[in-house]
């Protein structure tokens, strides 16, 4: 069983088990639950479910692993030759990492 969800305006495919990086929560922590309501698809070993553009009632659950992960540190350095113009900064952007625990489809 998988879903497709939206958070932060990107759409992932998740399964249970799944690890998921996401955009930083802030006054989150470790071991806090975090639930996902915008599902757009549900895939079940008897069919799919489609939303029109999501599906009611189902959430995807999961569970914070770390709260605050870094990403890869991102150098960026401006340059023009013969004017003494130099700028050197740097970006390291925030990620949250999430374990996804389940999928709630309702009982229909």
């Amino acid at each position: 069983m998988f879903a497709i969800i939206e958070d932060g305006s990107r759409q992932y495919r998740v399964e249970v088990g799944d690890n998921l990086v996401v955009d930083f929560r802030d006054g989150t922590e470790n071991g806090q639950s975090l639930k996902f309501e915008k599902v757009l698809l549900v895939n079940n070993e008897g069919g799919s479910k489609i939303g029109r553009p999501v599906l009611e009632g189902v959430t995807v659950t999961g569970e914070i692993v770390h709260a605050l992960f870094k990403g890869p540190k991102l150098e960026i350095q401006k340059f023009r030759r013969r004017k003494n113009y130099r700028r050197h900064t740097g970006h390291r952007q925030k990620h949250t990492v999430v374990k996804i625990t389940s999928i709630d489809l309702p009982t229909a």
